[in-house]
C-alpha cells in the first residue's frame, strides 16, 4: 500500500507543478496586451467628498465603486472618443501604478483627466493642475490590420 501512496503523492506533486507552470505561462504582463498611445492632457485630482461630486461620492459614472487601493481616473468625454473608455489602462507621468478609467468628467472639460485620490483632499490640492503626457492601452486584439 505504501508503494501506491508514494505513486499517488508523486503524481499529485507532478500535476500541481504542471498546473502552476501552465498557469504562469498564460499570465501575460499587462504591457504586452496593449498598443500604448500617447496624448497630452491637463491632469487634476479629485476626492470622494460630496462637494466635489454629484450624488454618491464613491459611485463613478459607469457604476463602479471607487476604492483608494485601485488607481482610478476620470476622463473628459472627448478622450472617451479617442479610446479611453471604461477600464482602459492608463500610465501617468510621475506614477508607477497603472490607472484604470472608472469615471467621466463633465462635458465642459476637454483633454483632461482627474486622478482619484480617495478622501485625501490635501494630497489632491498638493497635486494641483499639471500638463503632462499619458499613455493609454488599446487592446492588440481590437486593432484591425490594414
Amino acid at each position: 500500500m505504501d508503494k501506491w501512496n508514494n505513486i499517488y503523492r508523486s503524481l499529485t506533486i507532478i500535476g500541481c507543478c504542471f498546473y502552476i507552470l501552465l498557469w504562469s505561462s498564460c499570465q501575460t504582463p499587462i504591457e504586452d496586451k496593449y498598443v500604448w498611445k500617447s496624448v497630452e492632457v491637463t491632469a487634476t485630482a479629485y476626492n470622494s467628498v460630496t462637494w466635489q461630486t454629484q450624488g454618491n461620492p464613491i459611485i463613478a459614472a459607469w457604476g463602479d465603486s471607487l476604492k483608494s487601493d485601485i488607481p482610478s481616473i476620470a476622463v473628459s468625454r472627448n478622450l472617451i472618443a479617442l479610446g479611453l473608455k471604461h477600464n482602459t489602462p492608463v500610465k501617468i507621468e510621475g506614477f508607477d501604478s497603472i490607472f484604470l478609467v472608472k469615471d467621466k468628467m463633465h462635458r465642459r472639460w476637454r483633454n483632461r483627466i482627474d486622478i482619484y485620490m480617495g478622501k485625501d483632499v490635501k494630497k489632491a490640492k498638493a497635486w494641483g493642475r499639471k500638463k503632462l503626457t499619458i499613455l493609454y492601452g488599446v487592446p492588440k486584439d481590437s486593432i484591425q490590420l490594414e
